[in-house]
């Protein structure tokens, strides 16, 4: 009875002394990937209240959290910081994902991978085929051309498919339309709009060829809206976006374009389509362009005003200096273009140089970081003489150039002196490293010089631009390791980039371009709960092996999400 007694004694005294569980769960895995220079790797990580608050061993967080619940679900995963694609369109990416497509390579699709169409008549062929399947006269709208893989198309090409049905064919940029005589006719586009917009292209009669691009755009998608923009259709496009995002292990995301669709509209496909349970968080950078048609001069206070009200709205702004990387309207220095469907021209200014400065003021003075899409070699060189009139700034105030199709060595120099990041598009070179090589010879050299860009001490970061390349950071971060080209070659080996700079242009860095590196980008202490969870630890693996890494969910401010097999 004696030994009974004590024992009891014992136990109430242990139950009076444990501790009260306060909320902390310890995370084993069998590797955590922190991306943190002080502590690289860890073997366990607590987690309170959506917030890191341990990283260590187990038994070391084990003996500072002795209150802790232990969760075993990933002893055999490995912990990298949430991944994170800075450059996405949200409203596009449905608009391009709800329809059918005609790539010029092979490309990931929430319906599974759509097999590439490498030369003209097999395109044609698909382009009849999918013709031929409705009998009703709506339009049809394929996405995904591309001229310089798949050939030249005009109007005659696509009259000969359909006379009566309107064709619409989207590039593969996003910037360029390709239409048949009754498309055009829907649409109300007229050979005399070439007076008024550079983008109405005419052939040597004066004749409209089909092609519609760049600023004649506007009136034209006005007219497309209700095929491309109707509810039904945004469903279906981003129910398939976020099948992606989850596949990519992607945990944060930016609209690098807000409003460009109209802010309304755009709000109201977000509040629905977007959601707390989502396991990914998204940010809304405003368009210059939609906010100053919608709020005039007032448009930088606006952008301030709507970023301290609304977290989701970051106090930024998109610009733009030039056109596109893929249809070969980017900015070029001489001696342009010397193939392709802009040969004999050097590209289009979005924003003239001498424009560019005074409209950087607008919104640099208002204390807002800018992102502007600066793709060509004389594009860069008019990025970088407008930011070097502007003022100090405030503290950590940046700019980042968005895509950064071409940068020469000169340019990454001045770029480093004036603090300027990089938030490159990270499938120029595999998609068309070598296709450009015709096309502006040896500037192919200086396609997303992104090693040489980290020497030079800049901040880089990856970005998938999706709907243009799929959100799936490992494949993106893997290709720049190798800087291999679709066809099976290299393109300029000595950009590559070693493993550690590949994480971080996913992770910390891709933080820093969005001004969220407190937050979010590295797994350390008081950081957001933000993981992925991988299958392999990237670190021992060659690149050529990052992207078929198998991604096994996510978790989103301590909230665990597995991903479906669905």
């Amino acid at each position: 009875m004696k030994h009974l007694a004590l024992l009891t004694t014992s136990l109430i005294l242990a139950a009076c002394t444990a501790p009260e569980p306060d909320g902390t769960i310890i995370y084993p895995a069998q590797s955590v990937v922190t991306v943190d220079i002080s502590q690289p790797t860890a073997a366990a990580i607590a987690v309170r209240d959506g917030r890191i608050v341990g990283v260590g061993t187990l038994e070391s967080l084990k003996s500072d959290f002795k209150a802790a619940d232990i969760d075993r679900r990933y002893e055999k995963n490995v912990l990298v910081p949430g991944l994170i694609d800075p450059h996405i369109h949200m409203t596009l990416g449905a608009m391009m994902y709800g329809l059918d497509w005609v790539p010029p390579w092979d490309m990931p699709h929430p319906n599974g991978l759509v097999k590439g169409i490498d030369n003209k008549t097999d395109l044609l062929q698909s382009i009849a085929k999918q013709a031929s399947r409705k009998s009703d006269e709506s339009p049809l709208i394929l996405y995904g051309y591309h001229n310089l893989v798949q050939g030249d198309i005009d109007r005659s090409d696509l009259d000969k498919i359909s006379d009566t049905r309107p064709i619409i064919i989207w590039h593969y940029s996003g910037h360029d339309f390709y239409m048949n005589t009754p498309a055009l006719e829907l649409f109300e586009i007229t050979a005399d709009m070439h007076e008024r917009y550079e983008g109405v292209a005419l052939d040597a009669s004066g004749e409209l060829t089909g092609r519609i691009f760049e600023d004649a755009l506007a009136p034209l998608l006005s007219k497309l809206g209700p095929y491309l923009l109707n509810p039904a259709h945004i469903e279906k496009g981003f129910d398939g976006y976020e099948i992606l995002l989850a596949q990519g292990g992607v945990t944060t995301v930016a609209e690098m374009g807000y409003g460009i669709f109209g802010r309304l509209l755009e709000d109201s496909y977000l509040s629905k389509h977007h959601t707390k349970e989502d396991p990914y968080s998204l940010y809304l950078v405003p368009e210059h362009r939609a906010f100053a048609q919608e709020f005039g001069d007032a448009s930088a206070q606006t952008m301030v005003d709507m970023a301290a009200a609304d977290p989701r709205i970051l106090p930024q702004v998109k610009l733009f200096t030039d056109a596109a990387f893929y249809s070969q309207t980017m900015k070029l220095a001489a001696p342009g273009y010397l193939s392709g469907q802009s040969a004999g021209t050097d590209g289009l200014w979005v924003t003239q140089p001498q424009d560019l400065s005074g409209l950087m003021s607008r919104y640099w003075d208002a204390g807002l970081d800018i992102h502007i899409h600066s793709n060509g070699d004389a594009a860069q060189d008019s990025t970088l003489a407008a930011f070097a009139k502007q003022s100090k700034g405030q503290p950590k105030q940046r700019l980042i150039i968005e895509h950064g199709g071409l940068i020469t060595p000169a340019q990454l120099e001045k770029a480093a002196k004036l603090e300027i990041g990089i938030s490159a598009a990270s499938h120029y070179v595999n998609y068309m490293g070598a296709d450009y090589r015709p096309v502006i010879a040896e500037k192919a050299d200086y396609i997303t010089p992104l090693a040489s860009a980290f020497a030079a001490g800049l901040r880089v970061t990856l970005h998938s631009d999706a709907p243009l390349a799929p959100p799936m950071p490992l494949v993106a971060a893997g290709r720049h390791m190798t800087r291999s080209t679709r066809e099976g070659g290299v393109s300029t080996a000595r950009e590559r980039l070693n493993a550690e700079q590949a994480l971080r242009a996913i992770t910390l860095d891709a933080a820093w371009s969005l001004g969220l590196e407190d937050e979010i980008g590295s797994i350390e202490v008081g950081k957001r709960a933000d993981l992925t969870i991988l299958a392999a630890n990237p670190m021992s693996l060659p690149g050529e092996s990052w992207g078929a890494i198998p991604v096994k969910g996510v978790m989103l401010g301590g909230q665990n999400h597995v991903l479906s097999n669905k």
